[in-house]
């Protein structure tokens, strides 16, 4: 072999040293716009909100979506809000979506949590307790039409959100006593289904109680914020005299009528976490990203919920037939009731 084919041949060898190293061109593929392919129901069952209450909702983040668009223009503001839109609707891998828009995984990711921050930014615009004794006193009419329960302004409760496994490090903290790794969210909310009050940052492993004894909303109860309303809880909390909680042994027909009105009134919590999961899956399949991103995901689909019921949204299917069997009995949390008396005041003059 001559020289000059050795020199040659080194050179090519040099080359393909170089190719693998070097990036991969970036590849523009053609992306489906799902928002002029889908006619108004098909839409509305992908995305779960209508094309109207989308248009509103882009008004609210595209500025700071647009703010957010770094390396590729193409990214429109209404792309990354449908994106994040079937990711709540389907819970699906983030390659799946990627694959069906036609974009990376990693920007589907990136995508979500940007989207998600957005939403849950609008938090204190849809989800409050009543400031107004005139707010307060429309809630207190509305749970009163229930089940008669007087001064209630809120039904509280938690529920798990499923999450992947988190790292070693800090993994058992999040496995509930379910066995399964979760997101411990308190929720309050009034007759309408929609939540007034939302933590969502505690481990699955932490006790309701717990949560509830280290919230704002405790605080504001004990300072009488609220003009000496209650919450109705169920008997993970300690009765106090802004929580009725259910009797762990009702006797009496007084006791019996309380029961009943207490259960009822507060069965509403558990029927608004129903729609909730029902109407972004996300939520009940598991949530698989970083736990920052998971926590800003639950409170924007809280909102969201919020938003769809302001709009008088039609619940999902099933929900509006949900029965609750007033006769059970719940677990009653051991603890030291402080507000005993004030439940069996209520008891004697309420319910007698």
């Amino acid at each position: 072999m001559s020289s000059s084919d050795s020199d040659s041949t080194s050179d090519d060898d040099f080359v393909i040293e170089v190719l693998h190293v070097l990036p991969r061109p970036r590849f523009f593929r053609d992306r489906s716009n799902p928002f002029t392919e889908y006619d108004d129901i098909d839409f509305k069952q992908r995305f779960r909100l209508s094309k109207t209450m989308l248009i509103e909702l882009l008004d609210m983040v595209q500025d700071h979506l647009c703010q957010n668009i770094q390396h590729n223009m193409s990214f429109s503001p209404i792309l990354q809000l449908l994106i994040t839109l079937r990711y709540y609707a389907t819970g699906a891998f983030q390659a799946v979506l990627g694959d069906h828009i036609r974009i990376h995984k990693s920007t589907v990711c990136h995508i979500i949590k940007q989207v998600s921050t957005c939403i849950a930014s609008l938090k204190p615009n849809y989800i409050q307790m009543p400031k107004t004794e005139a707010d307060r006193k429309i809630v207190y009419e509305n749970f009163y039409k229930m089940r008669q329960f007087p001064k209630v302004i809120g039904a509280i409760d938690c529920t798990h959100i499923r999450i992947q496994s988190p790292n070693k490090n800090i993994g058992e903290r999040f496995r509930n006593r379910k066995g399964y790794f979760s997101i411990n969210v308190q929720a309050v909310c009034n007759s309408n289904l929609q939540f007034t009050n939302i933590v969502a940052r505690w481990p699955g492993s932490v006790h309701d109680s717990t949560i509830f004894d280290n919230s704002l909303l405790r605080a504001q109860l004990e300072n009488n914020e609220f003009g000496g309303a209650v919450l109705v809880g169920d008997g993970g909390y300690a009765c106090r005299n802004y929580m009725m909680t259910p009797l762990s042994n009702p006797t009496t027909e007084a006791e019996v009528q309380y029961q009943k009105a207490q259960i009822g009134t507060r069965n509403v919590i558990e029927r608004t976490f129903g729609v909730w999961k029902r109407r972004f899956p996300v939520l009940s399949v598991g949530i698989r990203t970083q736990i920052p991103t998971t926590l800003v995901t639950i409170i924007a689909t809280a909102v969201l919920h919020n938003m769809l019921i302001k709009s008088n949204d039609p619940l999902p299917v099933d929900e509006t037939l949900s029965i609750y069997d007033l006769r059970e009995q719940v677990p009653v949390f051991l603890v030291p009731q402080t507000g005993n008396i004030k439940r069996r005041t209520l008891i004697d003059t309420v319910f007698s």
